[in-house]
């Protein structure tokens, strides 16, 4: 079975990646090169690689996907990641480092339309995640993948014209939610430990990331921010379908702390740009009026097992319940959104006014000087 998986996955990303490169060729000269960091949020496949619980490269994932492929992204469809690159012209995100790097012929061609190092369960810190999820590859592991990659690009550009592509491609990053998960996993709901100095130790980790990613010669950075994590429905579920104030709270923390972050980084590097999408007013106004975006049912998962389908993930082969309308669901499964509610994000992100995306948008961010 497992073997029969691997196949499957083989022949669905084959087809996939010639629709890909087809698309991209003809807009080569027109969409920023794309390099996306994170975890689950944007995952395209690299776990499949890796020895973790952190998977989704099985039904019901990718239902709604090309040839109903379970890709391992953590969606019914397209993904985050995908949904800001079809914003951008790009028929979906560029491919996983680890899919890249097994295939030396065409790694070096490849590199140059960008890539994907986004691993689900990993957060900010060495560690996070590890306990839950087992093998990750955390957002550090992620910038020293970019770090060969950059070398390569030099190796095939020569330095002048990969420092101009690098400085002129998006650097998009989706991270923080595990990190605060791990925090806040053995406390209560009305007892979580002050959260001041872990966010503190964060932020000062997210800064040296962020400082390498620049020494390396990134300069546009679009940053995701933490949604409300008390709200998902593997959180609500325990709490009697409530969300957790405690775990929205935090979020919220983490984006004030983010955006003073970003600020502080702008001040100090000359040419260093960013967007950050607050992705916890982003939900929150959603979940205020569902119905005026398109959306009917915002708590339970459409995928998933037990009360709000919350108590464990999407696993066909676990008899995981599976909603008929999915574009009607906020939640694909415990965690994370639909392609749907990952499209509306992508399309506030790329080209929302200053409530949600701040001081620019993504697209002015791309396409600035």
């Amino acid at each position: 079975m497992a073997s029969l998986a691997r196949n499957n996955y083989a022949m669905c990303f084959f087809a996939i990646f010639i629709s890909l490169a087809m698309h991209v060729a003809h807009g080569a000269n027109v969409v920023p090169t794309l390099f996306i960091f994170g975890d689950s949020t944007v995952d395209v496949g690299t776990n499949n690689f890796l020895r973790t619980r952190a998977k989704a490269n099985f039904p019901y994932n990718g239902i709604d996907f090309k040839l109903s492929c379970p890709t391992g992204r953590f969606s019914n469809g397209f993904n985050t990641a995908d949904q800001i690159a079809r914003q951008f012209g790009y028929e979906q995100s560029p491919p996983p480092f680890l899919t890249l790097e097994k295939d030396q012929y065409s790694f070096k061609k490849r590199i140059l339309q960008g890539v994907n190092f986004a691993s689900g369960g990993s957060g900010i810190l060495i560690g996070t995640g590890s306990s839950e999820w087992g093998e990750v590859i955390f957002f550090e592991r992620q910038v020293e993948q970019f770090a060969w990659v950059r070398g390569n690009i030099s190796e095939i550009l020569g330095e002048a014209k990969a420092a101009e592509l690098v400085s002129k491609a998006l650097f998009i990053i989706s991270v923080g939610s595990n990190d605060l998960f791990d925090f806040s996993r053995n406390a209560t709901a009305s007892n979580i430990p002050p959260t001041q100095p872990y966010l503190a130790r964060v932020q000062l980790t997210y800064f040296s990331h962020l400082r390498k990613l620049y020494e390396l010669g990134a300069r546009k950075f679009g940053i995701i921010s933490v949604a409300p994590i008390g709200c998902c429905p593997a959180i609500t579920s325990g709490n009697g379908g409530n969300c957790v104030k405690p775990l929205n709270d935090f979020a919220v923390a983490f984006h004030s702390a983010t955006q003073e972050l970003l600020q502080k980084l702008s001040s100090q590097l000359e040419g260093f740009k960013y967007s950050l999408g607050n992705s916890f007013l982003m939900t929150t106004t959603l979940l205020k009026n569902p119905s005026s975006f398109g959306l009917n049912e915002t708590k339970s998962a459409c995928c998933g097992i037990g009360y709000l389908n919350g108590q464990n993930g999407c696993i066909k082969a676990q008899n995981a319940n599976l909603c008929a309308n999915r574009k009607d669901f906020l939640f694909w499964d415990w965690f994370h959104p639909t392609e749907i509610a990952s499209e509306l994000a992508a399309k506030t992100l790329f080209g929302g006014g200053n409530d949600f995306v701040t001081p620019i948008n993504f697209s002015q961010l791309a396409y600035s000087c």
